[in-house]
């Protein structure tokens, strides 16, 4: 006897498929009949899919005219017994689960509430990693590897070249595939790649500074050897590489197949607010990866041993690989229960029936193709459907203005804490948490509000494309505030000799008659704040000749600094580690306007998604949306952390040297960071808005006499079935 798999599809509603109902003790000569609905259904009289009342007939859409969940229990189990056992019209299992192992508890999760909690999860832990970590730890990363900002950039930039290499296998075969498995092997192999990102710590040597106190003032300098100071970590950039190459391959699913199935499975007006939920989720990571990530920043990346540096000290390497182990185990765990979902979930059958396509119309009417059942189930197809999405110019203008939304979140996402910490005198780890409080209300809210305003406006594509043209041209606007900037803190021998004149541009002279004998190394960068609000390069270039403790901060004081001129009474004055307090009285308009560019520009990214999914017909929906990554990627993703790298390293004031080579960069010189943010802002604005404009343009929708049950349609372009049936409440959850 067959035990019932799931009596009830989502939100109160019995199961859209067609039900076959054995009787445990069947009656002669009716064994293995099979009932496609019961006998005391009436039919429905709803316009269906192809815009005609259905006749006597069962049909999908006739579970939406009496569920059968609202009969008598006891007279339904009389009836039928238990034998029941739900199935779709292709006969496929519905249930949760591995195999045959489908326990009865796990039906509870076989929702679209229960997926997109898994997805949510998954793409928070894949945001947290990729969009968090990643980007916190670059800095430490630079100064424990020796590596340049282009080669960090590198680094960044293998995510999207993974995704765009498996985008077209994935998206194609995925989407007409079993997109759960899909899903739940992407997530494993992430998991992997974030335990590879973290391997180099355990296969490198003890990270060894020389503290301040011991080679830093005055006359104390012990000399490095080249041999020694020079480093061939540098090679590991290989492994990180190789690491964000995995989590591009595991990632690419996620934000393709996992988008089409949640919006196969829910309503099509409840869709927005699904999607705009999982990315929320995406956005969440990030925000979490910057403060988390800030936090493992503040311990010593050799975990237990004693060392004389503080956080503050640009020589400090934090704990950048913990949050690594921790993402990369829980992907491993999450990839379980997504790997359980059946292909299609129970009751989703009936939001098919309802759909209406608002699929971009062609002239010659090959957009037709699409609508053939048969349509891309095999590998003759995908040149046709490239074809057509090609053909399809909505599309194409949506996808780049996609890419130039992407360059801007990929580079300020990758480089804003680097950005914050020049311009406000920060350590990386505040750095990082700033910048974390910045992305977490403007990033999260943005993406959540995109799709709720939406759904709250019922919008047609048109429209959506329209909203999408507001957002950017705001943030357009409000990127101007990048003419202004925090001016850098002064600083002997960099931006000003020691005497207090201007240096010429582009030249150093760390050298001054006042630690000239102090025979003070180059390779020795560890600032300090004098008492006359200067920061020099070290304590032996301020000619600092002994060192005690601040009791009160934990901070190394040094006394006796011959560059360093008291303020009050005349003679050598003191310093104190670390960089100089920023006063830039620009600070709360400058992070207030950022907080406006980033609001607007996530607050388009789900309206451009959604608008993506409704200009293509749905047989193309998956496909569609890795053709679009692949652009999004090859155009954005990938040459935007590179170029502004490049562009961040032009305004860089004092390089790191290694006996002669140049290692990470110490000091930006803040005006032209600004200078460069604005220039690449406004360039890619002005073009997504151009992008945006000829979408809308461009974009024909159904004639309304072609629009599948235009008549009865409601104003976000539904089948309203609630006319001719009782409303049921847990329909209206979302």
């Amino acid at each position: 006897m067959a035990t019932p798999q799931n009596s009830t599809g989502e939100n109160g509603f019995c199961f859209a498929q067609t039900l076959n109902f054995s009787h445990p003790s069947p009656p002669p000569g009716e064994a293995g009949r099979t009932f496609d609905a019961p006998s005391r259904r009436e039919p429905c009289g709803t316009p269906l899919s192809n815009g005609t009342a259905s006749s006597g007939a069962p049909s999908p859409s006739d579970s939406c005219a009496e569920p059968l969940c609202s009969t008598n229990p006891g007279e339904e189990e009389t009836q039928f017994g238990k034998g029941i056992k739900y199935v779709s019209a292709e006969g496929e299992e519905l249930a949760c689960g591995w195999g045959g192992f489908t326990p009865r508890c796990l039906q509870l999760f076989n929702t679209s509430k229960g997926i997109l909690f898994f997805l949510c999860v998954a793409s928070f832990l894949q945001g947290m990693t990729v969009n968090g970590f990643i980007n916190t730890v670059i800095t430490s990363i630079e100064r424990r590897f020796d590596l340049r900002s282009y080669q960090s950039g590198l680094i960044a930039s293998s995510y999207d070249i993974a995704a765009c290499i498996c985008l077209t296998f994935v998206s194609y075969f995925g989407g007409n595939g079993h997109k759960p498995q899909w899903l739940g092997w992407g997530v494993l192999v992430m998991g992997l790649g974030s335990l590879l990102f973290a391997l180099p710590h355990f296969t490198t040597g003890r990270y060894e500074v020389h503290s301040a106190a011991e080679v830093g003032i005055c006359g104390g300098n012990q000399s490095l050897p080249c041999a020694q100071a020079a480093s061939s970590l540098s090679g590991y950039r290989f492994v990180f590489m190789l690491g964000q190459f995995l989590h591009g391959m595991g990632a690419t699913p996620l934000y393709t197949l996992g988008v089409t199935y949640l919006d196969e499975n829910v309503k099509t007006n409840y869709s927005p607010v699904y999607i705009a939920v999982f990315y929320t989720a995406a956005i969440l990571g990030p925000a979490a990866g910057y403060l988390v990530g800030g936090m493992f920043l503040n311990i010593y990346t050799e975990i237990g041993r004693e060392i004389d540096i503080t956080p503050e000290n640009t020589l400090w390497v934090g704990a950048w690989w913990i949050g690594f182990l921790g993402a990369g185990a829980a992907s491993l765990l999450i990839s379980i229960p997504i790997l359980g979902y059946p292909q299609r979930l129970p009751g989703s059958q009936r939001y098919i029936v309802m759909r209406v396509s608002e699929a971009h119309q062609l002239k010659d009417g090959s957009h037709k193709k699409a609508s053939d059942p048969d349509f891309g189930k095999t590998v003759k197809d995908l040149p046709r459907s490239v074809l057509l999405l090609l053909k399809n110019p909505t599309f194409i203008f949506l996808c780049l203005a996609g890419a130039t939304e992407a360059t801007l979140i990929a580079g300020m996402s990758t480089f804003g804490p680097k950005f914050l910490e020049s311009q406000f005198s920060l350590s990386a780890s505040e750095a990082a948490t700033f910048f974390g409080y910045l992305v977490v209300p403007a990033g999260g809210g943005g993406t959540f509000l995109g799709g709720f305003l939406v759904n709250k406006f019922k919008l047609r594509c048109s429209g959506i494309i329209k909203l999408c043209l507001l957002c950017t041209v705001s943030s357009l606007l409000a990127i101007f505030i990048f003419f202004i900037h925090c001016p850098n803190m002064p600083m002997a021998g960099v931006t000003q000799m020691y005497e207090g004149s201007a240096l010429p541009g582009g030249r150093l002279n760390l050298t001054a008659a006042c630690n000239t004998k102090c025979d003070c190394l180059q390779e020795t960068y560890s600032p300090v704040c004098g008492s006359d609000d200067i920061m020099y390069y070290s304590p032996c270039h301020a000619g600092c000749k002994k060192v005690s403790e601040n009791l009160r901060n934990g901070k190394k004081v040094y006394h006796e600094c011959s560059c360093v001129e008291k303020t009050v009474l005349p003679g050598p004055g003191d310093a104190e580690a670390g960089k100089c307090t920023s006063s830039c009285a620009k600070r709360p308009l400058l992070l207030f306007f950022m907080f406006v560019v980033i609001l607007f520009t996530f607050l388009s990214s789900i309206p451009a998604l959604t608008a993506t999914l409704r200009c293509v017909s749905d047989r193309q929906r998956s496909f569609a949306l890795g053709i679009q990554w692949i652009v999004v990627r090859t155009l954005g993703g990938i040459p935007g952390p590179i170029a502004f790298g490049s562009m961040i390293d032009k305004s860089c004031l004092l390089w790191q040297d290694q006996c002669g080579e140049q290692g990470s960069c110490y000091v930006y010189q803040n005006s032209a960071m600004s200078r460069y943010t604005l220039i690449a802002g406004l360039v890619y604005k002005v073009l997504g808005t151009t992008f945006f404009i000829v979408a809308c343009l461009l974009y024909k929708p159904p004639p309304p006499e072609l629009a599948p049950g235009s008549s009865d349609a409601s104003e976000n372009g539904n089948c309203d079935l609630q006319e001719h049936k009782p409303s049921l409440p847990a329909e209206e959850d979302i």
